[in-house]
């Protein structure tokens, strides 16, 4: 007779100890981040928080679970951007708010991109964010194409693409704030359909 296997047990919350090393792991992998090292090598953040390797495979069995536990947040306030932007009144600021925000995050969190354009995600809330961040995202986009201020002929794949390329352009420049303005402008110039 075969074993009946067990339900999968609920997590409750953490004890004091298990969640202060919990922060302390997301600390230094934010940390790792930060610096522009996406590589969240485990045994290099159990040293630098000060924990057992077995203490961060606990939290996070993989490294898209610490990935996510770190960008989630990112991903909330880009959602709520996105929100603000399809309430603002004018369609040509709130596009721009967005994709300033969009940039700003892009620069301040090396690994967003990178659960963004993921296959698969290791928790169904960062699929549930990526899929509201994505409807919204469509809503403005064809908002900006009814108010003239996006070519019909470009997507939302274009403009990944070009802030991505933006990205890059203010990450090696010398001033990163003017640099962002200047080509957030650029690009928004450029998406306008030609004048007759």
């Amino acid at each position: 007779m075969r074993k009946q296997e067990e339900p999968p047990r609920e997590e409750g919350p953490l004890r004091a100890d298990a969640a202060r090393n919990r922060e302390r792991v997301l600390a230094v992998a934010r940390e790792l981040l930060a610096s522009g090292d996406a590589s969240l090598q485990m045994n290099q953040i159990a040293r630098a928080a000060g924990v057992g390797v077995g203490t961060v495979y606990r939290h996070f069995p993989t490294r898209q679970d610490l990935l996510e536990a770190l960008v989630n947040e990112h991903l909330q306030a880009l959602l709520d951007q996105a929100r603000e932007a399809e309430e603002s009144e004018d369609a040509r600021l709130g596009l721009r708010r967005f994709l300033r925000a969009v940039l700003d995050l892009q620069l301040a969190d090396v690994g967003l991109a990178e659960v963004l354009n993921a296959q698969r995600d290791a928790h169904t809330q960062t699929s549930r964010l990526k899929a509201e961040l994505f409807a919204a995202n469509d809503r403005l986009l064809k908002r900006a194409h009814r108010a003239g201020l996006v070519r019909a002929e470009i997507g939302a794949d274009d403009i990944q693409r070009l802030m991505c390329g933006i990205e890059h352009a203010v990450r090696i420049g010398e001033d990163r704030r003017a640099l962002a303005e200047r080509y957030l402008t650029i690009l928004l110039d450029g998406l306008r359909p030609a004048s007759r």
